[in-house]
């Protein structure tokens, strides 16, 4: 896969989850009735944004890093009854994809990869 594929990727991604935290904590299935202030998880991956749209390598790094704490909420929620272990399992499989997208663009835009011209 190529690294703009990957970019492409992860960018559906990103804006999967966070289009999900959002909706997710606040109409379809909030921890409080009427929404919760859980919904300001999505702030930190919304930093990542402009980054991931320019295809910037630092920014997918520390993406990498943030997005194991959703998959980590994921993984802890998906014991939830209802509807709310259903959006923890989403949340948990758009983590984890979206982690392996991020380390594999990071590894394939690395500068030890890429070409050099000898002088």
């Amino acid at each position: 896969m190529t690294a703009q594929r990957l970019s492409l990727l992860s960018s559906i991604l990103l804006f999967s989850l966070i289009a999900l935290c959002v909706i997710w904590e606040g109409w379809l299935a909030p921890i409080r009735p009427g929404g919760s202030w859980l919904t300001l998880k999505a702030l930190p991956l919304m930093g990542a944004v402009f980054g991931v749209l320019k295809g910037r390598r630092y920014t997918y790094q520390w993406l990498s890093m943030l997005v194991l704490l959703y998959l980590s909420e994921g993984l802890i929620r998906m014991f939830d009854p209802g509807l709310m272990g259903v959006f923890a399992v989403l949340e948990a499989l758009l983590a984890t994809a979206l982690f392996v997208c991020a380390l594999w663009y990071s590894r394939l835009t690395a500068p030890s990869r890429s070409p050099r011209a000898d002088t």
